[in-house]
C-alpha cells in the first residue's frame, strides 16, 4: 500500500499492536489479602503460646522453705493464685546454684511436669501460708528493712472468665475459619460447586432462552456465503421438515477457517443468537490442564451435558489449542494429555455411540495444523472459509461500524473500502474507532474524511513524527527519493493509482507514497514488472538526481527482491526457466531438501539479478524522460511535505489509463443506469414478464 522510506537494513516493518490496559486486582483480592494476613497471625499466637508459655516447671517447697529463700532475695518475680490457694516465684538465675543447699534440685524435673517454654527459667511453688495476710505481712516487713527485697510481686484472681475463655479458643476459631474459606476458593476455582472434584466437569457457557446472546445475522457484513452456510444449519433446526421430507441429513459439524480478524467468532455469535436452541460456548484451551486426565473428562463431561439439552449447537473456538495432528509436534507422544483429549473428541464426534442432535461448531485460523481425522466427513462435514473481505463487503463492513459515529457529510464509504485492501472485519473497526479518536482530539463536531484518512496513516504506518530531527539535506533527499515513486508510477500503465505523498516520518518510515492497490484476481508479466519498477523509482531517483543511493531503500529492494523470485520459483515467468515451479517442501514434510539442483539455484539468482536490473534500468530512463516534472514534484514536496494526486495531476498531466477499481465502478453505474431505464420503459417492464425464458 505504501513505499516506504528510511527503514532500516535487514528488519521487518513494525506489526500493529492493540492496546491491552494492564490487569488490574481480581475481584475479591482484598478479602483474599486480608484472610491471609489474618492466617499469619493466628500462627503467630499460637507460636508465641506454645514457645512463651509462662506455664514453666515448679519445684514444689514448704512455706518455711519459701519463706527463707524470699527473706535472702533469691526471687525475681512472686505471682499469689490467691484463688487457687499457691504461690509462685521465678529464681533469680545468679542464685539457682545455690537451691542445692536446700535439697531442690531443678534438673530433677518434680512439680506439675509441665514442658520447658524457650526462655526457660527456674520456678518454686509453695502452698498459700496458714492466715489470710500471712504473705502479706512477710512481704511488707522484707520491703521495711535497710536492704529491701527485689522481687516483684503480682496477685491474680484466676476466677471464670469469658473473655478468657475466648481469647483461649480464638486461635483454633481462625483456624476453623481458614479452613473454610480454602475450601470455598478451591471451589470457585475448580468449578461453581464441587471444589477439588469439579476440576473435569466442563467449562462450557451456555446459552439458552434464559441467557442469550443478542447478536444475530444482521450485525455481520460481508461474508455473504459463508453466511448462507452457517445460516443453513440455523434454518436446519428451526424448519427440519424442509430438508427430511427430501432425505436429506443435518451436517454434523462446520469448520470455520480463516485468518484471524475476519470474524469467525461474530459468525458463532449469530449462530448462537438465532438458532434459539441450546447454545455451549468454550475455547479449545479450556480442555487443557496440568492435571491427567482432566482434558478427556471435560469432553465427556460436555456431551453429557449437549445431549441433556439436545437439539444443541456446541461451539469450540481456537480448536487448533487440542485437535493439532497427533504425531507431529514435538513433544507430543503417545502419552500426551492433549493427544488423550483429541482421541476423546474424536470418539465424542462420531464414535461407536450416536450424538443426534449435536452440532459441532469450530473456528481456527491455522487449518493446516489440525488432524486428519478431525477434519474428514462425519465430524466436521462442511469447512467454511472465512475470507478476508473484498471491495463489497469492506464497504457493508464500514457501513456497520459507522452506525453509532457522528459522520461529516463528506465521507465518503466507497473511497474508504478502496483505500482498505487487505483490511479484516477487526482491522475496519479500529479504523473507525480511530478516527472517532481523532475526531474528538481536534475538538470537533462530527468525524470527517481527513480523520478516517488520518486513521488509516495511524495504523498501516504508524504513529506521526513530526518532530524527529532531520538536515535539509536529509528531508531533500526523502523528498527526491519519494518523488522518484510517484513520478515513475505515474507514467507506467499496470502501477497502483497514486493517492497522496508525504515526508513526514511516520513509525520508522522518514516518508512515503501511498497507493490505491488493484484487487486482482490474476496478475500478467507486465503488472509484476510496472509495479517492481515503480517501486524502485525512489532509488534511482537517488542515483540519477544526487549521483549517490543511500539505506533509505532497504524496503524497497526487499520487496522487489521477493517479487523477482516469486516470478522466477513460483510463477514460471522467466525466460530460462520457463512454466516450471519450484515450491518447498509441503508443510509436515521435514525434509531439507532443495527441489532443484546447485546449477539451477546459479540460474535462478542470474534470472532474479536481470529482471531487477532491467525494470531498475527502465525506472532511471523514465526519470531522465521525465526529469522536469520530477523536480517540480520533489520541490513541492520539500516545500508542503504533503501532497495528494491532484498535484501531480497539474505537474505530469493526467494519466491516459484508467485504473481497475475506476473500470469497475463505471460498469456497474453503467448497469444501473440501464436496469433503470428498463423499468422506467412501460413496454420493456411487460415484455421482461411476458417473455419466455431460455436455457
Amino acid at each position: 500500500m505504501a513505499n516506504s522510506f528510511g527503514d532500516n537494513p535487514g528488519t521487518q516493518a513494525p506489526k500493529k499492536r492493540n492496546h491491552v490496559p494492564a490487569p488490574g486486582p481480581k475481584p475479591g483480592g482484598g478479602g483474599r489479602s486480608f484472610m491471609s494476613w489474618i492466617f499469619i497471625g493466628m500462627l503467630t499466637i499460637l507460636g508465641s503460646i506454645f514457645f512463651f508459655s509462662d506455664d514453666e516447671p515448679s519445684e514444689s517447697v514448704d512455706w518455711t522453705t519459701f519463706q527463707t529463700l524470699m527473706e535472702r532475695d533469691f526471687y525475681q518475680k512472686i505471682t499469689v493464685y490467691s484463688s487457687k490457694g499457691y504461690i509462685h516465684a521465678v529464681v533469680k538465675k545468679d542464685q539457682v546454684p545455690a537451691l542445692a543447699e536446700y535439697g531442690i534440685t531443678p534438673s530433677k524435673g518434680k512439680g506439675i511436669g509441665q514442658r520447658p517454654s524457650l526462655l526457660s527459667q527456674t520456678v518454686v511453688s509453695t502452698a498459700m501460708p496458714p492466715g489470710a495476710t500471712a504473705f502479706n505481712d512477710l512481704y511488707q516487713k522484707l520491703r521495711e528493712e535497710p536492704a529491701p527485697i527485689s522481687a516483684k510481686v503480682s496477685y491474680v484472681n484466676d476466677n471464670f472468665s469469658i473473655i478468657g475463655l475466648i481469647g483461649s479458643l480464638l486461635p483454633f476459631i481462625l483456624l476453623i475459619v481458614f479452613w473454610i474459606w480454602m475450601s470455598r476458593s478451591a471451589a470457585r476455582m475448580s468449578g461453581s460447586m464441587g471444589g477439588i472434584f469439579n476440576v473435569g466437569k466442563s467449562k462450557a457457557q451456555l446459552f439458552d432462552q434464559d441467557n442469550r446472546v443478542q447478536v444475530t445475522f444482521k450485525d455481520v457484513a460481508g461474508l455473504g456465503e459463508a453466511k448462507q452456510e452457517i445460516a443453513e444449519i440455523v434454518h436446519f433446526l428451526k424448519n427440519p421438515k424442509k430438508y427430511t421430507q427430501l432425505g436429506g441429513k443435518i451436517p454434523k459439524g462446520a469448520l470455520l477457517v480463516g485468518p484471524p480478524g475476519t470474524g469467525k467468532t461474530l459468525l458463532a455469535k449469530a449462530v448462537a443468537g438465532e438458532a434459539g436452541v441450546p447454545f455451549f460456548s468454550l475455547s479449545g484451551s479450556d480442555f487443557v490442564e496440568m492435571f491427567v486426565g482432566v482434558g478427556a473428562s471435560r469432553v465427556r463431561d460436555l456431551f453429557k451435558n449437549a445431549k441433556e439439552k439436545a437439539p444443541c449447537i456446541i461451539f469450540i473456538d481456537e480448536i487448533d489449542a487440542v485437535g493439532r495432528a497427533r504425531g507431529k509436534n514435538a513433544g507430543f507422544g503417545g502419552n500426551d494429555e492433549r493427544e488423550s483429549t483429541l482421541n476423546q473428541l474424536l470418539t465424542e464426534m462420531d464414535g461407536f455411540g450416536t450424538n443426534s442432535g449435536i452440532i459441532m461448531l469450530a473456528a481456527t485460523n491455522r487449518a493446516d495444523v489440525l488432524d486428519k481425522a478431525l477434519l474428514r466427513a462425519g465430524r466436521f462435514d462442511r469447512q467454511i472459509n472465512v475470507d478476508l473481505p473484498d471491495l463489497t463487503d469492506r464497504r457493508e463492513i464500514f457501513l456497520v461500524h459507522m452506525r453509532p459515529l457522528k459522520l461529516d457529510s463528506g465521507v465518503d464509504v466507497d473511497l474508504l473500502a478502496r483505500q482498505t485492501p487487505g483490511f479484516s472485519g477487526a482491522d475496519i473497526a479500529n479504523v473507525c474507532n480511530e478516527a472517532a479518536l481523532i475526531a474528538a482530539r481536534k475538538e470537533k463536531d462530527a468525524v470527517t474524511r481527513q480523520d478516517f484518512t488520518d486513521a488509516i496513516d495511524r495504523i498501516v504506518g504508524g504513529l506521526e513524527k513530526k518532530n524527529k530531527i532531520t538536515t535539509l539535506e536529509e528531508k531533500k533527499s526523502i523528498a527526491i527519493h519519494e518523488a522518484g515513486h510517484a513520478t515513475v508510477s505515474w507514467m507506467l500503465e499496470h502501477a497502483n493509482p497514486l493517492i497522496k505523498v508525504t515526508i513526514v516520518p511516520r513509525g520508522r518510515a522518514l516518508g512515503a507514497a501511498w497507493y490505491l492497490p488493484e484487487e486482482r484476481q490474476i496478475i500478467t508479466t507486465e503488472q509484476l514488472k510496472d509495479e517492481m519498477c515503480a517501486t524502485l523509482g525512489g532509488r534511482a531517483a537517488e542515483e540519477t538526481v544526487l549521483g549517490r543511493i543511500s539505506t533509505g531503500a532497504a524496503n524497497d529492494l526487499m520487496k522487489v527482491t521477493r517479487m523477482a523470485q516469486a516470478m522466477v520459483t513460483y510463477y514460471g515467468m522467466s525466460d530460462k526457466l520457463p512454466n516450471i515451479n519450484y515450491e518447498d517442501s509441503p508443510e509436515g514434510d521435514y525434509t531439507f531438501k532443495k527441489p532443484y539442483s546447485d546449477a539451477t539455484a546459479e540460474l535462478i539468482d542470474k534470472e532474479v539479478q536481470e529482471i531487477i536490473a532491467e525494470q531498475y534500468q527502465r525506472a532511471k530512463d523514465l526519470l531522465v524522460k521525465y526529469a522536469d516534472g520530477h523536480r517540480k514534484v520533489a520541490q513541492l514536496l520539500y516545500e508542503r511535505e504533503v501532497i495528494t494526486s491532484d498535484d501531480v495531476e497539474q505537474i505530469l498531466g493526467k494519466r491516459p489509463w484508467k485504473s481497475r477499481s475506476e473500470e469497475l465502478l463505471e460498469a456497474e453505474e453503467a448497469r444501473k443506469k440501464r436496469e433503470s431505464g428498463l423499468l422506467d420503459h412501460p413496454l420493456a417492464a411487460e415484455g421482461a414478464d411476458t417473455a419466455p425464458s431460455q436455457e
